[in-house]
């Protein structure tokens, strides 16, 4: 007797899949609108499939990783199971080999002006240590506290 390896037919509702993801309603039908999500309905409620939730996971991980909303429904768009989603993993591949360099550029540039600034700092601090050291003791209290890592989401 064969087995039913697919996902079991489950759905979710909108509140179900905002607090899973941390995202708004307005998000999932923002989503809806753009055509990268079709939920079912019932009455007037939205019912989220596998096949939804799968997306919405895959819209995530576009986002948080910068593609554009044209380039995950591109990629959307080319599932095939005839294939084994051969063409839909070649373009997400290709993509996301053009994001990787454009964000090694984008850390390049911000390396860059991180730089800058500090050798600025460093003028400015010996400059105003000549005149005004006064106004230096205001600066101490300053130490600027970097960012916290943003946590990441089991997407």
């Amino acid at each position: 007797m064969p087995f039913d390896l697919r996902r079991p037919e489950r759905a979710f509702s909108i509140r179900q899949l905002c607090l899973e993801f941390k995202c708004t309603p307005r998000a999932l039908r923002f989503y809806e609108d753009k055509g990268l999500l079709a939920p079912a309905r019932q009455g007037l409620n939205r019912v989220y499939s596998y096949k939804d939730r799968a997306r919405l996971v895959l819209i995530l991980r576009g986002k948080r990783v910068g593609l554009a909303l044209a380039e995950i429904r591109e990629i959307l768009q080319l599932y095939d199971k005839t294939d084994g989603s051969a063409v839909q993993s070649a373009t997400a591949l290709r993509k996301f080999k053009a994001r990787i360099v454009a964000m090694e550029q984008r850390r390049e540039d911000i390396d860059h002006a991180i730089a800058e600034l500090q050798d600025a700092c460093g003028r400015l601090e010996a400059m105003l240590a000549k005149s005004r050291p006064d106004l230096l003791s205001d600066m101490a209290d300053f130490v600027p506290q970097p960012r916290a890592a943003a946590s990441p989401r089991h997407v």
